[in-house]
């Protein structure tokens, strides 16, 4: 009984540990954020799009080489 107390306390310190590091690093990023969407974005919308869309909207199929 005292063995499992001991692992169940181990893994409750464990994850209470990695826990707070996971918050301070969140709370403390100093870092840029990251860009996902190009700068020229706004130039895109003029020009056709590389592959329609179908009918349904959902699937964007290349022609096969």
């Amino acid at each position: 009984m005292k063995h499992e107390l001991l692992m169940l306390r181990s893994l409750l310190v464990a994850s209470l540990l990695v826990c707070g590091l996971i918050l301070g690093n969140m709370l403390t990023y100093a870092g840029e954020p990251i860009q996902l969407a190009h700068l020229g974005a706004a130039s895109v919308g003029s020009t056709a799009p590389a592959c329609p869309l179908p009918p349904d909207g959902v699937v964007c199929p290349f022609a096969a080489s």
